[in-house]
């Protein structure tokens, strides 16, 4: 089957072409994300495969769609850049997924932790230039600190799992509880509970109406002053101009990032030699207690290999007609 990669970066091509080795799948690799405005590259592709950054809107799916498309197929496990009602009433089959390596953002954000707390990357900054000062790199012991893990799915129970061997009293917030969380002494509470008394919050949860801008003016200053917040999860969760003034007014101690609000466009690019022109992330990368990095928690061999094998697996499931276990079932209409 003819499939138009999109948003493809070189480590994309290669662990996807081991994967669709001997499967008779041809990849057409584009460097450009999906848009309205690129969609006519995929014509004449019956499959289209995107990642957290492509606009699969409902213009961009009807383009895909009259270009003769049936199936998108996300390598990334959340699907909130894709229209799922438009996909339904135009009839493109949209999966995703699921779990490709939850270890790899569980372990990416307690790196985060650390990082942040030792000034670890400050450290190497300041020992390059030949600095051995110790000066404003004093951090604090996790042992016996509180930590929230807000949405805990896999991805948060393994972080409040790593955390507990730190140490550290942990609790959650979810809709659901997760016994595996229970298990190791976690104790669900409310949102404003966990945010008072948390020295250190990670966000774990996706992306829904819900949950944007879930950390906001209000929830920020619910919470205890000086803590660090974490988030390795999707960049809408938080309101980031609110954060900005949690962190001028000394409110919010530490901010670890591996996403942002308006990543697109800068995420997984070379900026080095040109002008940041978002305001909000340049004032954002001034800061010294900030930690930001360019999405790449989920960045481990096992987690591409596991994205890659899944996202052939679904497009031969496709092509022949078998179910699709990472089908992404869309509201029903009208709802």
């Amino acid at each position: 089957m003819q499939v138009a990669v999109f948003s493809a970066k070189s480590y994309d091509r290669k662990f996807l072409d081991a994967a669709a080795e001997g499967t008779g799948h041809q990849l057409r690799y584009f460097e450009a994300r999906l848009a309205h405005d690129t969609a006519g590259l995929a014509r004449g592709f019956p499959a289209v495969c995107i990642f957290v950054n492509d606009e699969a809107d409902a213009a961009a799916l009807r383009a895909l769609k009259d270009g003769g498309t049936g199936l998108l197929a996300c390598r990334c496990a959340g699907v909130n850049q894709v229209d799922l009602n438009a996909a339904r009433d135009l009839g493109v089959t949209v999966t995703r997924v699921p779990a490709y390596s939850p270890h790899a953002v569980a372990e990416y954000a307690v790196g985060l932790i650390l990082t942040l707390n030792r000034n670890i990357h400050r450290a190497y900054n300041r020992v390059r230039e030949g600095n051995f000062a110790l000066d404003g790199l004093m951090g604090f012991d996790l042992f016996g600190k509180t930590v929230g893990v807000v949405g805990t799915g896999k991805i948060g129970s393994l972080t409040a799992s790593i955390l507990k061997g730190f140490g550290c009293e942990i609790l959650a917030h979810d809709t659901y509880v997760n016994p595996a969380c229970t298990a190791i002494g976690a104790r669900y509470v409310g949102l404003d509970e966990l945010l008072a008394a948390s020295d250190v919050v990670t966000l774990h949860c996706p992306l829904t109406p819900e949950t944007h801008h879930l950390v906001n003016a209000r929830t920020l200053a619910a919470m205890k002053p000086g803590a660090m917040l974490i988030n390795t999860s999707r960049g809408d969760v938080i309101d980031t101009g609110a954060v900005v003034d949690a962190l001028k007014s000394g409110r919010l101690g530490y901010l670890g990032l591996d996403v942002y609000e308006e990543e697109e466009g800068y995420f997984f690019e070379d900026f080095s030699s040109r002008v940041i022109k978002d305001d909000v992330l340049a004032r954002l990368l001034t800061f010294p207690n900030v930690l930001i990095t360019g999405h790449q928690a989920f960045f481990t061999r096992e987690a591409i290999g596991n994205i890659s094998r899944t996202v052939v697996e679904s497009l031969t499931n496709f092509e022949q007609g078998r179910a699709l276990p990472n089908w992404v079932e869309p509201a029903p209409a009208g709802s």
